[in-house]
């Protein structure tokens, strides 16, 4: 299996793009990348993920919208659920400017095979799709008390939350599914360049995700949502898992 993580610019921004391989019972870092045109975007699909293929890809987009104003009920739920780490994430709908984009992706993945993945058989070989969303994921994962803001404020305090977040992807080599992680490019010193790892590493976690949803499942993560009206799929917190 291939698990593709891609941070998707929602209107016309680039969008960061990973590739992990189940090698050897454990997660390999194949690709790192950014791309800016869907067509680019979805010809990196194509090669990390051929026709026929085992594969899964989780975007960070709202990849399925039925609304036509207002909030999905998965960005309900994303409120609900992690307001207290900072983590409710933006209301989309078909009059927002990003939908059509959004959801003209998810659907350029279906016609890839790539279903949506809101029920799957754990660690079984397949060709699936996710929504994911990196904030309450990187939450949860690590057991945070807050997100890492490194979006936004003063490039010293980005710099710092971004390499706090490398730090914590260099743990997944201890974590199941175990990631085999040697290297990541190091924190930049300009605003452009921060920019461009900052979405590199946000796909790397929805890289991660969508592994963690195949690997374990509902046992340790949960859809918020529905696959007709929008979902997101976040891992549980590993604190509660262990309690």
């Amino acid at each position: 299996m291939r698990f593709l993580g891609i941070d998707l610019g929602w209107s016309s921004g680039a969008s960061g793009l990973c590739c992990l391989a189940w090698e050897g019972h454990a997660l390999v870092l194949r690709d790192l990348d950014r791309k800016q045109a869907t067509a680019e975007i979805l010809a990196w699909v194509d090669t990390w993920a051929p026709a026929g293929q085992p594969a899964a890809v989780a975007v960070d987009a709202p990849t399925v919208i039925t609304n036509g104003t207002g909030m999905r009920l998965a960005d309900r739920l994303t409120h609900r659920y992690f307001h207290r780490y900072h983590a409710g994430c933006y209301p989309a709908n078909l009059s927002r400017p990003f939908a059509s984009r959004t959801v003209g992706f998810g659907q350029e993945l279906v016609r890839r095979k790539f279903r949506h993945g809101t029920q799957i058989l754990p660690q079984q070989p397949d060709r699936w799709q996710i929504e994911v969303f990196p904030h309450p994921a990187v939450v949860h994962l690590f057991d945070l008390e807050k997100i890492l803001k490194y979006k936004k404020g003063a490039i010293a305090e980005r710099q710092k939350e971004l390499c706090k977040l490398r730090n914590l992807l260099f743990t997944l080599t201890a974590s199941e599914p175990r990631l085999n992680l040697s290297t990541l490019p190091d924190i930049p010193e300009k605003t452009a360049q921060l920019k461009i790892l900052e979405d590199q590493l946000d796909a790397l976690v929805c890289a991660y995700v969508c592994a963690y949803w195949w690997y374990w499942g509902e046992a340790k993560n949960q859809v918020l949502g529905n696959e007709q009206e929008g979902y997101i799929v976040v891992p549980h917190r590993r604190s509660a898992l262990s309690a």
